[in-house]
């Protein structure tokens, strides 16, 4: 395999990138000049120095040389802390977040549930979504507001439809013993949408109309 296929290969790992795309890829950064694959070399190194993981949210944030492990979300006193949104990833936060029609929690899942698989697991962060869930419901020497509902917000897709039902089905008794509101988005969004693509307006009647 030579240095254009390795590097087709790296592409096509990235989502939503197919074989003909990647390489497209490749062949955009062979015609430029040496310097501009040096400086994205650069970048993509910095990212990972730049980067940390927030420990209560799971959202990869800019720390900008302050390692800190709690994002500014997270730590954001403006920020409901009665409600707790479930979401996929770091891009569908992101989404929600540009579109101001949410100002609680949030909690990235790490992916879906596969339909077909026994060790789901080790597809999401499931058990730690549980702790997040248990430690919103006791705020320190009571300081904040005790968590009153966990939205779940998947795309609506098959998958999505499924790890709503997984996680729900997990979180459930946890739930019912604090008096903890289980939603998922409503019909805002159309079948099959994901949610990092949806607009303002879709992402609003998907709230409004949870259940």
């Amino acid at each position: 395999m030579d240095t254009i296929d390795k590097l087709t290969e790296i592409f096509k790992e990235f989502p939503g990138i197919g074989e003909r795309q990647a390489r497209r890829f490749v062949y955009f950064l062979m015609s430029r000049n040496s310097g501009y694959p040096e400086n994205l070399a650069k970048t993509i190194l910095d990212l990972k120095k730049d980067i940390s993981q927030c420990r209560e949210c799971f959202r990869f944030f800019v720390t900008h040389q302050n390692k800190d492990s709690v994002c500014e979300i997270c730590t954001n006193p403006n920020i409901n802390s009665d409600i707790l949104m479930v979401i996929e990833k770091d891009s569908d936060l992101e989404s929600v977040k540009k579109s101001r029609v949410y100002g609680g929690k949030y909690f990235i899942l790490g992916g879906l549930v596969p339909i077909v698989e026994k060790n789901t697991k080790s597809y999401v962060r499931i058990e730690e979504l549980k702790q997040k869930i248990i430690s919103m419901n006791s705020p320190k020497q009571g300081f904040g507001e005790k968590l009153e509902e966990v939205i779940l917000a998947f795309s609506l897709s098959p998958i999505g439809d499924h790890t709503d039902l997984y996680v729900r089905e997990q979180i459930k008794n946890i739930c019912e013993k604090n008096n903890i509101k289980i939603s998922s988005l409503g019909r805002g969004l159309s079948t099959g949408t994901e949610l990092e693509y949806s607009d303002n307006e879709t992402l609003k009647n998907a709230l409004k109309n949870r259940q």
